[in-house]
């Protein structure tokens, strides 16, 4: 999906979640003020949302292929807009994606902004673990407390992740927006969704999670230690799905041109729909159409 006022303007790409998780539903709610200085691209990854196919054979589904799908979408957008380079953002598992991509063909992009971003995945969720213990402690949670101290060996060994359950229970997925509100609300009303897409969302994340264990066992802090662009974190202070602390520690090791992280300290996993205007104000002033060609 491309939206904006002006082909003319720079062009993000916005590479989204799960795995499997589009974010085409939170757009109309969220996005119209940078289209208006900015053309953005969303799209389904491969085997998830409207590009889930009931009839294709998803057993190859793997990060790499969704990598190399970027890199081609990639290339498409800037021989249809006719513009040598893009900015990328990743959020959440996008950021494993669109990260590796940015450091496999840098001259493609003007620069990487991660939000949500992934780092060493067994540290983030270790973090996240000791989070919801903590919290269900603090409301006498008994039998949360329990079932998370079952996972922690496996937490702590990097075979497991954290149930999404607790985190969004106990505030560290969203705080200033409704996420699973917002997310039904687009898929319902968005005119690019009908209720066979939600049947193929459905599909798509048991399918995409399949990844998982591979994400696991190569984090990105070794996939990807330098980039020959700018890099930007955005991250939310009570972001518990991708802890910040782990992404920070990661981004203190990239070694870049240029690069700044961005903490939010009100928000969630969601820095760029809980506090909209912060994150939209800090785009236009880095890469608004009169920055960039300022910049060339």
């Amino acid at each position: 999906m491309i939206r904006g006022v002006d082909k003319n303007n720079p062009i993000i790409i916005f590479v989204h979640g799960g795995p499997g998780c589009s974010e085409i539903p939170y757009v109309r709610k969220y996005q119209d003020n940078l289209e208006e200085k900015f053309t953005i691209v969303h799209y389904d990854q491969r085997g998830t949302g409207k590009s889930y196919n009931f009839f294709q054979d998803y057993s190859e589904l793997s990060p790499d292929l969704l990598v190399d799908d970027l890199i081609e979408l990639t290339k498409y957008i800037q021989e249809r807009f006719g513009k040598d380079k893009v900015l990328l953002a990743g959020h959440s598992f996008g950021s494993y994606l669109a990260m590796q991509a940015a450091a496999k063909v840098p001259e493609n992009y003007i620069a990487y902004i991660g939000i949500g971003q992934v780092s060493n995945l067994p540290e983030s969720e270790l973090e996240s673990l000791n989070y919801c213990v903590e919290e269900a402690a603090k409301v006498g949670n008994k039998e949360d407390i329990e079932k998370l101290q079952k996972i922690r060996s496996d937490v702590e060994n990097g075979n497991n992740f954290v149930p999404r359950m607790y985190i969004q229970k106990y505030g560290g997925g969203a705080r200033l927006i409704d996420e699973s509100g917002d997310y039904l609300d687009g898929y319902i009303t968005n005119r690019e969704y009908n209720l066979l897409d939600i049947i193929r969302f459905n599909l798509g994340v048991k399918k995409s999670e399949e990844m998982i264990p591979e994400l696991l066992k190569k984090p990105l802090t070794n996939l990807v230690t330098k980039l020959e662009i700018p890099c930007y974190f955005h991250m939310g202070q009570y972001d518990y799905k991708t802890s910040a602390k782990a992404a920070k520690n990661y981004f203190d090791s990239i070694v870049a041109p240029e690069k700044e992280f961005i903490l939010y300290l009100e928000p969630a996993h969601y820095p760029q729909f809980e506090k909209e205007e912060k994150f939209d104000q800090w785009l236009l002033e880095k890469f608004s159409s009169s920055v960039i060609k300022h910049r060339d």
